[in-house]
């Protein structure tokens, strides 16, 4: 099927939320340096679209301050070929975002801005209108730092601002994948390269943070899924069970 130059769209499905835990993740001790912004891209390498965003994020991944994630889904897998990222709770949670602005379906390659700010993942001069948008609101506003110490990752989150006592929210651990090429032998990308960087490998969620400052351990034997070779910190607030604005990250070793 030949690629087309729009976002693919799929029908809004309701799939039970699934939290994977990892293990093993062998890392030197490093302190992440400080987040402004954090972008995600859903996409699937069934999607012929998608292929267009993938630069895009690269790009990003690069800027100092953001952290780029590839979130793969598993919902185009029907179209001739089976995503070999694709993880069924990535969709859950574009499908989360996609009910909490009250919209009816969901679509490749999509990017998220601080959970908050949606286009689509090739547009970018929409992504710089939203990054732009996120700079002017002075980027996140809470500090979260990682660092692994022995057999330990150690997550610190800091206090609201007094002028943000409202600010709750939950502490997830992402693990993620660098870097990785997969050539497509299937579906509208047959024949293709799919290179995709920082790909969101599981989900963990550390605990909640009501305001003030916490501290959370994880034991390296659950801070590896798959493949993964590195982490990610989020710290987002939720309403209803839906994903909100994320208001603190960090990244771990080598992003």
């Amino acid at each position: 099927m030949t690629p087309r130059p729009r976002a693919r769209l799929r029908d809004r499905r309701t799939l039970g939320a699934t939290v994977l835990l990892w293990s093993s993740l062998a890392a030197p001790s490093v302190r992440a340096e400080p987040v402004q912004t954090v972008v995600e891209l859903f996409t699937s390498q069934g999607c012929g679209a998608c292929r267009a965003a993938d630069p895009v994020m690269r790009d990003l991944s690069r800027q100092p301050g953001v952290i780029a994630l590839t979130l793969p889904v598993t919902y185009w897998d029907y179209l001739g070929w089976k995503d070999t990222l694709g993880l069924r709770p990535l969709n859950e949670r574009q499908r989360a975002y996609a009910r909490g602005r009250g919209a009816r379906q969901v679509f490749t390659p999509q990017v998220v801005v601080d959970g908050t700010g949606f286009a689509v993942g090739s547009d970018r001069a929409a992504l710089e209108r939203l990054l732009r948008d996120a700079g002017q609101r002075g980027g996140l506003p809470v500090p979260v730092r990682s660092e692994m110490r022995g057999d330990r990752i150690q997550v610190e989150v800091g206090a609201a601002a007094e002028a943000r006592t409202d600010l709750r929210g939950d502490v997830w651990l992402v693990p993620v994948l660098r870097s990785r090429a997969i050539p497509i032998q299937g579906g509208e990308n047959g024949g293709r390269i799919a290179t995709y960087i920082n790909v969101v490998r599981g989900l963990l969620r550390l605990g909640s943070w009501t305001g003030q400052p916490a501290r959370f351990d994880v034991p390296n034997i659950q801070a590896e899924i798959g493949d993964a070779d590195s982490w990610v910190v989020l710290l987002q607030a939720a309403a209803d069970g839906r994903p909100g604005r994320i208001i603190g990250a960090a990244k771990g070793p080598g992003l």
